[in-house]
């Protein structure tokens, strides 16, 4: 039987709510900028038994220092050093960078952390020979680690990376399917952008993509991500 779990990027509704009807959240304030560890260890203890976390690894992994995404967080990177932040380059401030994201996974007792990469970052040598660097030398420890490409990627090329540096495939379904197999981690956000209202005939299609993987993540990331997350519960029953 397939196993799927389903969940929101982030809260949409107080955590004690969101904890009485759905099982798995994906942080997001990992990626912008880490909460303390006390915060994290917070979360886990005030979640009831089985509930899971997963989260999205600092964007100083894996955006320039120039993305928007550093302004929103209030990240303020000297010119001079904005060239040893993000694309998986392999040095001492991306290495920090994945320590904290470890440390904080580790306090949520999480299993999988999330790598979502910028369009700007496409398969060139150099980004290739970084995350081939990156992966083989942090200690991932019992983590399943997912990337999520964006941009012009084959799925040839992202296959091969997957294997090799033994990561999960994360897709949008809606827009292209995983090349890896086994277990699937889907984040969906809108067929047509954020504002996007998943149909019922979406989420039964949804639902049926679900029965061919092992294990499924099914994480919404659109805006009535609520109510997509409890309708795709209720089909799937």
């Amino acid at each position: 039987m397939v196993k799927v779990k389903l969940g929101c990027c982030g809260f949409p509704k107080a955590r004690n709510q969101y904890y009485e009807a759905l099982k798995l959240v994906e942080i997001q304030q990992t990626f912008y900028k880490p909460p303390k560890l006390e915060t994290a260890s917070k979360w886990r203890k005030e979640a009831p038994p089985g509930f899971e976390f997963t989260l999205k690894a600092w964007q100083l992994i894996t955006h320039h220092a120039t993305s928007p995404t550093y302004r929103k967080a209030k990240l303020n990177i000297p010119p001079e050093a904005r060239e040893l932040y993000g694309f998986f380059r392999p040095t001492e401030e991306v290495f920090k960078a994945w320590e904290t994201t470890r440390a904080i996974a580790e306090a949520l007792k999480a299993k999988i952390i999330v790598f979502q990469c910028p369009a700007r970052f496409t398969p060139t040598g150099e980004n290739i020979a970084n995350m081939k660097a990156f992966f083989s030398q942090i200690d991932r420890g019992n983590f399943t680690l997912v990337w999520e490409p964006r941009g012009k990627w084959e799925d040839e090329t992202i296959a091969a990376l997957c294997e090799e540096l033994g990561l999960v495939h994360c897709v949008d379904p809606f827009q292209r399917l995983p090349v890896t197999r086994g277990l699937a981690y889907f984040r969906l956000h809108g067929k047509t952008g954020y504002y996007y209202r998943y149909t019922r005939d979406d989420l039964m299609w949804l639902a049926d993509l679900c029965s061919r993987y092992d294990e499924v993540y099914v994480l919404f990331n659109n805006v009535s991500m609520w109510e997509s997350a409890l309708e795709l519960q209720g089909l799937l029953g």
